[in-house]
């Protein structure tokens, strides 16, 4: 199962990096559990500066931006 962070205080483009990175996932068939980070702290403790922020299995995988769902499916498999 994959474990999908998205890091952000709940600002709109962290709700639409939510939106979009559930989307991906469930159309890519993985299984997956995600989880919004909203506490200052524990984005921190990623190394992350800027928001919103996207960590799959541990790993950062984008900063300060939105990726697209393909980007996301491709980071999935």
């Amino acid at each position: 199962m994959k474990k999908i962070q998205v890091l952000g205080t709940g600002c709109p483009k962290c709700k639409k990096l939510a939106e979009t990175a559930e989307k991906a996932a469930s159309e890519s068939g993985v299984e997956y559990e995600l989880i919004k980070v909203t506490d200052i702290n524990e984005i921190l403790q990623f190394g992350v500066m800027m928001t919103p922020a996207l960590v799959i299995d541990g790993e950062v995988k984008t900063v300060g931006k939105i990726p697209t769902p393909a980007e996301i499916t491709s980071w999935l498999k």
